[in-house]
């Protein structure tokens, strides 16, 4: 058995054991690495090391140290809060603010899966409360996840985009960001329709009493969403007992204020924004720069802060790119990827590729599958047989919207927010949309991404 194919049995085996187990996947990659490295490919510790991804982990552990600074003193509460009461009690925009909220959140930083845990309890609450199916909020907030992920400074973008540079590939950060926004709102629009979207338009908040049935064909009680991990302010005040309308929004709290702290936080948020877009500043000194004057301006802002980075997260990446590093050295990236190009038909190599990434990621971590899926593929893109831009952004694409699917962490979420009457309708209906995902996405995406660059 060559060295590649043990490389990749290797790297099989780490995503078998982690969808399986409890094994955290980083972990495994990490040990995968030093075993693999050590007896396979007889590298020493430095040279396993040596492929450690410093600029991503300063990248990973700034914006989510940022972002949970922002929870802490309020502004993704006030952001929530804000843009909830601007749909002033019209029903049918309740989603769309849903969507959009979650969008802002990936796309300034927040890790997806992160930002759909502080807002699904709260989508899930006005859902309930308002006569919304459950389904319908939740493939909104995943959505909006989803869309704001790819933007030049967030945890999938991040990724994405570093592989693309490193590997000298021609790329374009903000059309892949504009894309997957684009086709995420187009996937919401079909949501929208498909669970009962129809109904919601004309409704206002005040025609709504908390005796009336709920979509689902549950009572709306005032039963709190359990199981998510979001928490926190904004999530009790959307689920509270008292259901009074203020100035026509579907807010039953007062609202929060835009105090100092939250103007600095979102001034940060803009700063970050413009000096990564505008003057190619470095996103994860950045995020730290801005998390270091805001924790001089606020010390209790700041208190468990660290603890609530993403380092769940940071460990998958680092792990998983660790790995992938390895199998560049062996040569296997390489071996792998002529492989592929040596395919009759690029544009079915292209596809087959688009697949992996879709049904793996829709049982696993999208952030794993893009850190070593990508690579992968870079041999492929290479021999110039389909348009990297359009290659990338199909598999990106492929990856991320599978993410509804109730065995990947944003669909599970989702499901262990629903009220306990509809959580197994709600599971079922996310397991048969996040199925259908994992064959229309690869589909769709090649489609408009990749056959029109290669013709």
């Amino acid at each position: 058995m060559s060295d590649h194919v043990i490389s990749l049995i290797a790297l099989v085996v780490v995503f078998a054991v982690a969808t399986l187990t409890s094994v955290h996947m980083g972990a495994l990659a990490i040990v995968a690495a030093f075993v693999v490295g050590t007896a396979v490919a007889g590298e020493t510790a430095d040279d396993i090391f040596g492929g450690f991804p410093g600029d991503l982990f300063v990248v990973l552990v700034g914006v989510t140290f940022l972002f949970a600074i922002a929870r802490n003193n309020g502004t993704v509460d006030w952001l929530i809060h804000t843009a909830t009461r601007a749909v002033r009690g019209r029903i049918a925009l309740i989603p769309w603010m849903m969507f959009l909220v979650t969008a802002v959140l990936t796309a300034v930083g927040a890790v997806v899966p992160a930002a759909v845990g502080v807002v699904a309890p709260i989508a899930i609450g006005f859902a309930t409360r308002y006569r919304i199916s459950p389904v319908l909020m939740g493939l909104f907030v995943i959505n909006g996840g989803s869309a704001g992920g790819f933007s030049p400074i967030s945890i999938f973008g991040s990724i994405t985009n570093g592989v693309v540079a490193r590997n000298q590939l021609p790329g374009d950060p903000m059309l892949l960001f504009v894309s997957s926004f684009l086709f995420n709102a187009a996937l919401s629009v079909l949501v929208f329709f498909l669970f009962g979207g129809r109904k919601l338009i004309g409704r206002r908040a005040q025609e709504v009493t908390a005796e009336e049935p709920g979509e689902t064909g549950a009572p709306v009680t005032d039963d709190r969403p359990t199981g998510g991990t979001g928490g926190g302010t904004a999530a009790d005040l959307a689920t509270a007992p008292a259901a009074t309308v203020v100035d026509g929004s579907p807010l039953a709290a007062p609202p929060l204020t835009l105090d100092r702290m939250r103007a600095l936080t979102l001034l940060g948020l803009l700063c970050l924004v413009l000096g990564a877009l505008f003057f190619d500043l470095d996103v994860g000194l950045m995020a730290l720069t801005v998390t270091v004057v805001l924790a001089l301006c606020s010390p209790q802002a700041a208190k468990g802060a660290v603890d609530r980075c993403a380092w769940s997260t940071v460990l998958l990446v680092c792990g998983i790119v660790t790995y992938v590093s390895l199998m560049e050295r062996m040569g296997t990236i390489t071996w792998l990827g002529d492989s592929v190009a040596s395919v009759q038909a690029p544009l079915l190599g292209a596809l087959l590729i688009c697949f992996i990434g879709s049904v793996v990621s829709a049982f696993a971590s999208t952030t794993g599958i893009l850190g070593a899926l990508i690579p992968l593929a870079v041999p492929f893109l290479l021999g110039g047989h389909v348009g990297a831009v359009g290659m990338i952004t199909a598999l990106a694409l492929s990856a991320s919207v599978v993410d509804s699917s109730p065995f990947s962490t944003s669909g599970a979420l989702v499901t262990a927010n629903a009220p306990e009457p509809v959580r197994d309708q709600v599971f079922r209906r996310l397991m048969t949309w996040g199925m259908g995902m994992t064959l229309a996405a690869p589909l769709v995406t090649w489609a408009f991404f990749v056959v029109p660059g290669w013709l």
